[in-house]
Parts: C-alpha cells; structure tokens; sequence
C-alpha cells in the first residue's frame, strides 16, 4: 500500500502563554509514514505530543496556533503548508477530545448536515448521508434532538458522525473515549470497532487507552516528549513496554501477566487479549488440574 500521510522531520513548538517567555516544545524531529487503510494508535503519557501530531495533519498546527514549526507534513500528496484547515478539512476529519466544541447546531441532523452543506453536497444526497452516518454510530432515530441533550457518549458518537457523512479518506481521533463513563465508552468503543473492520478510512487515534490500542489498531507509534521512541504492531511494542524501562504509558493487563509469567516460568508467551491468554494458559491449567486430581500413585 502507498503511503497516505508523511512526516518528515517535524518539531514544533507553541507560542508562550506568558510575555517575555520562550516558546513550548511539543514536537521533535518527528519523521513517520502511514499506509493507506491503517489503523494507528498513537499512545504516550500526558504532554507527549499526541495531540499536536493530530492537529499537524489537518493544518491547525500550525496555521490557527501559531508557533515555531519545522518540517514538512503531507496529505495525500498536498503539503499542509500550502492549504488553509479549512481546505484539508475535505481530507482529513477530526474528533476532537472534547466533542462539546465541535456541535453548535440545534439538532442532531443539523449538526451532520453542516459540513455537508459547506462542501457543496447535493441536498438528497444530504439527507442519504445523515441516514447513513446516524446508522453507523448507532444513533438512529434521534435526528431531531438537540445535541446538548445528549449524553457524553452520544456527542462523542455525533461527532464521529459528522465526520463519517462527508467521508474524508483519513480520521483523526483524539481520545475518543475521554470523560467518558463505562457506558459511553462501550457505545464509542462499537463505533470505533465497526471503523477497525470496515477500514473505509485511514484511521489515526490518539489514546491513553491500552486495552483499546492493543484491541483496534494495526499499528501503535509510541510518542515521549515530543519524540517518536517506538513503533511497530501492537505485541511488539508492548512487548517491549512491558519488558523494560518505559514512559509513563498504560500496558494491556494480559501483556504485563505474559511478561510476569515469562520471566517465572521461563516461556515466550506475547499474548495481549484474554482470549489470547486463555488459549495460551488453559492447556496448562488444565493439566495441572488433572495432576492434583489424581490418586496418589496414578500412572505408575
């Protein structure tokens, strides 16, 4: 597969909130590049970049923050640079951490309609592409609410919505399940896992969530102070993490239990799920089972 976004030696550093103080680092040297059709987690501890790195592909960063930027960013062949947000919005779409900002309209309908309407899309083929946005997030039926009496877990779900119906080849997600209670998560986490089988975009989403990282994404770039210091499938780099010194990142519960049991048990086990763990363990259970079982001098 071709390559959809490059990065090439990006840093980037925000202007100062303070007068007479030096700029902000959030990037540095960063050089990647992502396949058409991947799913990529992007994972780091808080302050690592994550953010800004999403922002640097739709041209936010840094043509609405300002600051010192070096390096080159392209989008399926266009340098970001030379095209406004609101230009690389047609290609690149973004979910914002907090979903809140980005619905201002009076009704769920209204709020998928927008950036239709802004695109010049045909008003039949609108109201197609509502229908189908509303399916795939799980939010048929509420067209007419407004917005602001959704709960958590449905703005975030409106959002990807608004999104999803002006079908950009590349999505952004950041932090898609932040703030999120266990319910809302569960209902972004089934749009999020309809997005991972149906590969209709290329996907990039930022994520302190490991369990979700390990479970979606064909590939997890690991980011620390602005630096890209891994990246690779998600068993490999969690693998590594659990194996040795890390940032303060999350580790998939069943990637830290293989690591424990390797180092007790001397075996090789790289499970990461728990289905993974139980094929992987229940054999051995199962035998150590049958053995306390057995009556003394069995087999002999």
């Amino acid at each position: 597969m071709s390559s959809i976004i490059r990065i090439t030696n990006v840093s980037f550093a925000y202007p100062s909130p303070l007068p007479g103080h030096g700029a902000v680092p959030a990037l540095q040297g960063v050089s990647l590049e992502i396949e058409s059709g991947a799913f990529v987690a992007l994972i780091g501890p808080v302050g690592a970049g994550k953010t800004t790195l999403c922002l640097c592909l739709n041209g936010i960063v840094p043509g609405m923050t300002g600051g010192e930027f070096a390096g080159e960013v392209e989008v399926m062949g266009m340098r970001t640079g030379e095209h406004s947000a609101a230009e690389l919005a047609r290609w690149v779409g973004m979910v914002f951490e907090d979903a809140e900002v980005q619905l201002f309209n009076s009704s769920v309908e209204d709020e998928i309609a927008f950036g239709l309407e802004e695109q010049g899309w045909e008003p039949l083929v609108i109201e197609e592409r509502i229908d189908w946005a509303l399916e795939a997030v799980g939010l048929q039926g509420m067209r007419r609410r407004n917005p602001r009496q959704l709960s958590g877990g449905e703005q975030k779900r409106l959002a990807i919505a608004t999104v999803l119906a002006m079908a950009p080849p590349i999505l952004v997600l950041d932090e898609p399940t932040a703030g999120l209670d266990p319910r809302g998560r569960q209902e972004v986490m089934q749009v999020i896992s309809r997005l991972a089988k149906e590969r209709t975009a290329t996907v990039i989403m930022a994520t302190q969530d490991a369990e979700m990282a390990a479970r979606f994404a064909d590939r997890v770039i690991l980011l620390d102070e602005g630096r890209v210091v891994d990246d690779g499938t998600p068993r490999a780099v969690y693998g590594r993490l659990a194996a040795g010194r890390r940032p303060a990142v999350h580790i998939p519960q069943m990637a830290r239990a293989a690591h424990v049991l390797n180092r007790r048990l001397g075996r090789q086990w790289d499970f990461l799920t728990p289905d993974e763990a139980f094929q992987a363990l229940a054999p051995i259970v199962l035998q150590a089972s049958s053995n306390s079982l057995s009556p003394p001098g069995a087999g002999s």
